[in-house]
């Protein structure tokens, strides 16, 4: 058995080899092989994959034992055309700074740190001191959740120590008692859009999801309100989230998710069809939310257990496809 890391996740061979034996022996394949066959030579049927992306056409697609994805998302797997013999498992661990980014951003907007900065200037001092200016709080303020997962919670656990009030809804359904405030089932998601101060975007992108924030349910919400999007960009439709943003429609945004990304390691490509960034309402980050020192070490100490129990022939945790011999 070989542990196979594509692309970026190579760079984490150290942080899974720690807690792995020491015979384990890997091989780093290129970004490329995420979405190419020429290395599939290399991919043996007892191996293990670790990797964010990974599709085939059907029929092309090589055996292997066990695909781990070192994050939470699946829309990078081509789950229908992979063998049978498969499992596929997850990875979360980004919850902590995903929370912690959302609460900045938060505050961010309310408190305004930076322009208190500027304006403080030592040479003026007096009227600066009696010019100052109000800001916010969030306290009080509602934050509408998209999704109710251990992102959601995590959100939400936060947001009530801040004194927020919490309304949320997920596209599977269910409810998080004493963890938040009101509900909103599917079909009331116009609800919870007309209550948001702030609307966070914390679902899974799936058919169901794509595009579930159009111009009609933009134009539903504040016009003070911020969106903040930690999921998926397609969840959000792009042209009309960059109307309702330069016309006033809602306040402001933050959007940590794209609607391109490099496919390659030389691929230059632009985020998105519109120049979010030129807009002065807008916080635009590069997928970097979770991106801390310690999601590393989490996560792949998370995937060398996952090993370890495949290895020993234990059940594996967080599996979201199990092999099945007849499966086409």
């Amino acid at each position: 058995m070989k542990i196979i890391m594509v692309g970026e996740a190579a760079n984490h061979r150290d942080a899974l080899a720690a807690g792995l034996p020491a015979e384990c022996a890997f091989l780093a394949l290129p970004r490329e092989a995420a979405h190419s066959g020429e290395h599939d030579a290399a991919i043996a049927a007892d191996d293990v994959l670790i990797t964010l992306r990974f599709s085939r056409p059907r029929g092309e697609m090589p055996a292997f034992r066990l695909l781990h994805v070192p994050g939470a998302g699946l829309d990078g797997i081509a789950l229908d055309t992979l063998p049978p013999s498969a499992t596929v498992c997850n990875v979360f661990e980004h919850e902590i700074p995903i929370a912690e980014y959302v609460l900045l951003t938060m505050l961010d907007s309310e408190i305004r740190l930076a322009e208190m900065r500027r304006r403080f200037v030592t040479q003026n001092w007096s009227e600066a001191y009696r010019h100052r200016v109000q800001h916010g709080e969030i306290h009080g303020k509602t934050i509408g959740l998209i999704g109710m997962g251990r992102i959601a919670r995590a959100i939400a656990q936060r947001a009530k120590a801040f004194g927020m009030r919490t309304i949320a809804t997920d596209p599977q359904g269910g409810v998080l008692p004493g963890l938040i405030d009101d509900f909103a089932p599917p079909g009331e998601l116009d609800r919870l859009l007309g209550q948001a101060d702030f609307l966070v975007i914390a679902c899974p992108l799936t058919e169901a999801t794509r595009g579930m924030i159009g111009a009609g349910q933009l134009r539903r919400m504040k016009p003070s309100a911020v969106l903040i999007n930690v999921s998926r960009a397609p969840i959000v439709e792009e042209g009309a989230l960059f109307a309702a943003l330069k016309d006033g429609t809602i306040g402001a945004a933050v959007l940590d998710v794209w609607y391109r990304y490099p496919s390659a390691a030389d691929d230059e490509v632009a985020p998105a069809d519109y120049p979010f960034h030129e807009l002065p309402n807008v916080v635009c980050t590069p997928h970097s939310c979770a991106w801390t020192t310690n999601l590393a070490v989490r996560r792949y100490g998370f995937i060398a257990g996952n090993i370890r129990r495949l290895i020993a022939g234990e059940p594996l945790l967080n599996v979201v496809r199990a092999p099945s011999a007849g499966r086409p």
